[in-house]
C-alpha cells in the first residue's frame, strides 16, 4: 500500500493582500513579516509605559533633528511591514505623510518584549539586520535590560551590548542623547 503524505503548504502574501485583510481586522495588531501575518496581541501596562516614557525621552532630547514615530509601520519590503514600538527617523516636514519609512529613513529602531521577547530577538532582530537597519534596541522588561544591536548583517547583527539600570544607553546617531536605562524599564 502506497500511502502518499501531505506536505503542508505555506503562501506568501503581499502588502496588498495584507491590507485588505487588515482593514477588516482593525481590532487586531498585525504586521506583515516575510509574507507572514503576524497577531501581536494586546499591549500590556508595562510595556505602554515603557513605550510612553521613551517616546516622552527622545522627543525632549532630539527636537527638530529626527522625528519620533510610536507604534506605525515601517516599509522594508512588498513582503514586510513590521510595526516596531519606536522609530526614531530622518526629519521629513512632512512626518512621512506620502509612504511609510524604508530602511534608509531610519536611524533607530526601538522594540519593547515583554511577553513578546522570544518573538523579537528570534524574528525581528535577525529581520532588522537583513534589511540593513542601522541600530536596533531591544528593551527586555523581563530581564531589566536594554541591548543595543550595530553593524546589520544577513542574519542579524555583529554587535550587540546590554545595558543595564544605572547606565545610560545613547543612540549611535546621536551621542549627545543621554537616556537613563533605569527611566526606560520604569525602575
Amino acid at each position: 500500500m502506497n500511502v502518499a503524505s501531505a506536505v503542508p503548504q505555506k503562501y506568501l502574501i503581499n502588502l496588498n493582500d495584507f491590507y485588505e485583510i487588515a482593514t477588516k481586522h482593525e481590532d487586531k495588531r498585525l504586521e506583515l513579516i516575510e509574507g507572514e501575518i503576524v497577531d501581536m496581541g494586546k499591549i500590556g501596562n508595562k510595556h505602554a509605559a515603557c513605550v510612553d516614557s521613551l517616546n516622552y525621552l527622545l522627543t525632549i532630547q532630539i527636537g527638530q533633528s529626527a522625528r519620533v514615530r510610536v507604534q506605525n509601520p515601517i516599509h522594508l519590503s512588498d513582503l514586510s511591514e513590521p510595526v516596531p514600538d519606536l522609530s526614531l527617523l530622518r526629519f521629513r516636514q512632512d512626518f512621512y505623510k506620502q509612504a511609510h519609512p524604508t530602511p534608509n529613513d531610519i536611524l533607530l529602531l526601538i522594540e519593547v518584549a515583554d511577553s513578546s521577547l522570544k518573538y523579537d530577538q528570534d524574528t525581528k532582530i535577525p529581520l532588522y539586520g537583513f534589511y540593513q537597519i542601522s541600530e536596533v534596541w531591544l528593551v527586555n522588561l523581563k530581564q531589566n535590560k536594554i541591548t543595543a544591536y550595530w553593524e546589520p548583517q544577513q542574519r542579524g547583527y555583529a554587535q550587540q551590548h546590554d545595558f543595564k539600570p544605572g547606565e545610560q544607553i545613547s543612540p549611535r546617531q546621536f551621542p549627545h542623547l543621554k537616556l537613563p536605562v533605569s527611566e526606560i524599564l520604569g525602575l
